[in-house]
């Protein structure tokens, strides 16, 4: 498995503190312990999991200190992992469309307590008892309190080509809602949802009169400089750069890799996965989030006080692997460790669409971060032991990846 770490600069605009927050710092000839058990641990979990390319980013205070690539971007073309790899992000998305909405908040446009149905009104389609739709807010949808289903597209079939990787058109989305209930009283409970982040983009959309990418690519991408960041299908002059993305099978020929294609769209579940972009980019925004407390680029974005109320426990995580003791805040997961004094919560979020994974953890009292992604993941549809067991052995190890990274951020 070929491995690359880089520690290079690279250029990014003009920007006095941009150039100073964000160059990719030179990496020392010896890493410190932490960083070289995580780096041990990436490595040996991307040889043993049979992934085909992989990278991560740790950052302190806006500067990244180290960035590790391996193996393949795309494996028939003999493209190595390297730093201008676009990956695929999934539904670490969903904190972009968070901030976007706390950022309407912000400048008084919205409150988290407004019914869903004031912005979307076809939702009084769906199902519920006693009226409960009616009590659905903003602030459960952020916090996936809301008792809206997880999965956006219930019908798809993976084994028939032709049909759209996710619904295409609002009017589809419509025309399910009918068939669907809530499945608990608003805000008693949790539930992942990704339809609620769709939901959420429309009310975005309602009050500023822009489509979602382009609320975002105004809002956030083009404040931070996130120049090499974009929705779904890849710009030409990025294209080159994009990593293909690869499914572990496991049956009775052995194991299997199938490379997925490296484009694909979205579609109108793009508020809730669909951004593509470097690890350097997705630093630009991470660091925004881990801190400092105070910067031009924060204040840009999002007043600090409202960014820490989106890591205020809102649900305890129940029902998903978890990473120790996990709550969820306003779009982010919440890992807390120790007690009293000593006590620390760390916020970051998952990513896992098509064959892509990622994660982003980090400090928000020190600003330290950790961003990694992968290429590839293990079907899981297939219902061999031997193909169970080896989803189970991968989701271990990804859990135990986030577990060890929360120990270097301290």
């Amino acid at each position: 498995m070929r491995t690359a770490s880089c520690g290079c600069r690279l250029r990014y605009g003009s920007s006095a503190w941009l150039g100073t927050a964000f160059m990719l710092a030179s990496v020392m000839a010896r890493p410190a312990r932490a960083q070289e058990s995580f780096q041990d641990m990436f490595d040996a979990y991307v040889e043993t999991d049979g992934i085909v390319g992989a990278s991560y980013v740790a950052l302190d205070r806006g500067t990244i200190t180290t960035a590790h690539n391996v193996g393949m971007a795309d494996r028939d073309r003999n493209q190595p992992v390297d730093p201008n790899t676009v990956f695929h992000w999934a539904s670490i998305t969903k904190t972009l469309t968070a901030v976007a909405v706390m950022q309407l908040r912000d400048r008084g446009r919205l409150s988290l307590d407004d019914p869903i149905v004031k912005y979307v009104p076809e939702l009084r389609r769906v199902h519920s008892e006693k009226g409960d739709i009616e009590k659905v807010t903003l602030r459960h949808l952020l916090s996936h309190s809301s008792g809206f289903q997880s999965p956006t597209w219930l019908y798809r079939d993976d084994s028939k080509p032709w049909q759209p990787f996710e619904p295409t058109e609002w009017s589809q989305l419509v025309a399910l809602m009918p068939y669907q209930e809530l499945s608990f009283a608003p805000g008693t409970r949790f539930q992942y949802s990704n339809p609620g982040f769709i939901y959420l983009a429309r009310v975005i959309e309602a009050l500023t009169g822009d489509p979602y990418e382009t609320y975002v690519q105004k809002n956030i991408l083009t404040p931070l400089g996130m120049t090499r960041s974009y929705f779904n299908v890849s710009p030409y002059h990025l294209a080159a750069d994009r990593s293909n993305n690869y499914t572990i099978s496991i049956g009775a020929n052995g194991q299997q890799v199938k490379a997925n294609g490296r484009e694909f769209d979205t579609g109108i579940t793009t508020p809730n996965g669909g951004l593509n972009a470097p690890l350097a980019d997705l630093a630009r925004w991470v660091a925004i989030l881990a801190g400092p407390d105070s910067s031009p680029a924060s204040a840009m974005i999002l007043d600090r006080r409202s960014l820490e109320e989106m890591w205020k426990a809102v649900v305890e995580v129940t029902g998903e692997p978890a990473v120790g003791e996990t709550t969820m805040g306003l779009s982010f997961f919440l890992y807390a460790r120790g007690s009293g004094a000593d006590k620390i919560t760390f916020a970051g979020h998952t990513g896992h669409q098509a064959a892509f994974r990622s994660f982003m953890v980090f400090n928000p009292k020190n600003g330290r971060a950790v961003i990694a992604a992968f290429n590839t993941a293990h079907d899981g549809d297939s219902q061999t032991p031997d193909a169970e067991a080896a989803l189970r052995r991968s989701n271990d190890g990804f859990n135990q990846l986030i577990a060890r990274a929360l120990e270097m951020l301290r």
